[in-house]
């Protein structure tokens, strides 16, 4: 089964768009886009883009007529129209928030008949409430909050304005939400950290007396789970982007524009810093610091702080499996090695002398 263009509420012309997007063209301007596609599945009305001229082949055989190109692009490719951008994908980001906006309409208007809300509840303008939620005591809820059906928000609860909890969110008590905060299905913010402490032959839980501050124009994937800190808070600061499935421990700090891939686990107290980006499946241990502008590749496991800004990687990258049993089966020789090594190196210099 292929996929198809998705198609656009209403055409526009290659030069009307470019006028929108104050972005130059050339070829013909009369040109209408009534979809947006991949370079794979287009037709003649699609809008696609193109970001690395690795993939010229691609645009070559695509039957899209409007493409958006890097500025300075210069291929000659019969039957297209382009439009010059800096940041081409970017710049069609933009397209589709014009042209397919998001709907930003809520499940229900208003409040929905099956909603359990605590009448001590500060409701601001434009609230929206869908089905079975329940809302506790002393929440606030700014103007334009969306709250999907299901969710459940806890007492003292505070969701700043424009922000938007989708089906089934769980908020636990005193959970601090900022503005234009997107908040996906599954995703629970709050719940108790992993803190125990040992008694003989028992564990004792540790209360979690601290909360969770999350920033403005934070977007949080379907079930991520932000763990209350114990005594300080967890926090999660402006402009933070966390994929599907992360695991956020208790007293974590994530600072300001940084972007975490699915199934990144972190451990309570680690500080990671501005602009990081963490890619998928890394694990970062407790009590580490991570600082500004690091980039963790795919799979790496964190054991120790960073100091310098930078690219980071660890593990094995994959390898045919014979290969792989012949290499793991040598790695309890490195040892070995290393001290034969170093006994040559030793009797090369006493010879030497």
């Amino acid at each position: 089964m292929s996929s198809k263009p998705h198609p656009i509420n209403k055409s526009v012309t290659v030069s009307e768009l470019a006028a929108l997007l104050e972005l130059d063209f050339s070829g013909d301007g009369r040109t209408p886009i009534v979809s947006l596609s991949s370079l794979e599945s287009a037709d003649r009305g699609s809008l696609c883009f193109l970001h690395s001229r690795k993939f010229i082949e691609k645009l070559r055989n695509s039957d899209c007529a409007s493409v958006i190109v890097s500025t300075g692009f210069d291929e000659p490719l019969h039957g297209k129209t382009f439009l010059f951008a800096p940041n081409p994908h970017l710049a069609f980001v933009r397209a589709i928030e014009l042209l397919e906006p998001l709907s930003q309409h809520p499940d229900v208007e208003g409040i929905h008949p099956t909603a359990q809300i605590d009448p001590s509840v500060q409701l601001g303008d434009n609230v929206s409430i869908a089905a079975n939620c329940y809302i506790g005591a002393g929440v606030r809820l700014g103007d334009n909050v969306q709250i999907g059906a299901g969710c459940v928000v806890e007492q003292n609860v505070v969701i700043g304005n424009h922000s938007r909890l989708m089906a089934r969110v769980t908020l636990c008590h005193r959970v601090n939400l900022g503005e234009h905060v997107i908040i996906h299905p599954g995703v629970v913010i709050g719940s108790d950290g992993f803190g125990l402490v040992h008694d003989g032959n028992n564990w004792v839980k540790i209360p979690q007396i601290g909360t969770v501050q999350i920033g403005d124009r934070v977007e949080i994937g379907a079930n991520t789970t932000i763990d209350r800190g114990a005594l300080d808070d967890t926090v999660i600061e402006n402009g933070v982007k966390l994929d599907n499935l992360i695991q956020v421990a208790h007293n974590v700090h994530i600072g300001e524009h940084s972007a975490i891939a699915g199934c990144v686990g972190i451990a309570g107290s680690t500080i990671i810093g501005k602009n990081c980006k963490i890619s998928g499946g890394v694990g970062i241990t407790g009590h580490l610091s991570i600082t500004d502008n690091v980039t963790i590749t795919a799979m790496s496991m964190v054991t120790k702080s960073i100091h310098k800004s930078g690219t980071y990687s660890s593990g094995t990258p994959l390898m045919d499996n014979s290969l792989w049993h012949r290499s793991n089966a040598r790695y309890k020789s490195l040892d070995k090695l290393a001290r034969s090594v170093s006994e040559l190196n030793r009797k090369t210099r006493n010879d030497l002398i």
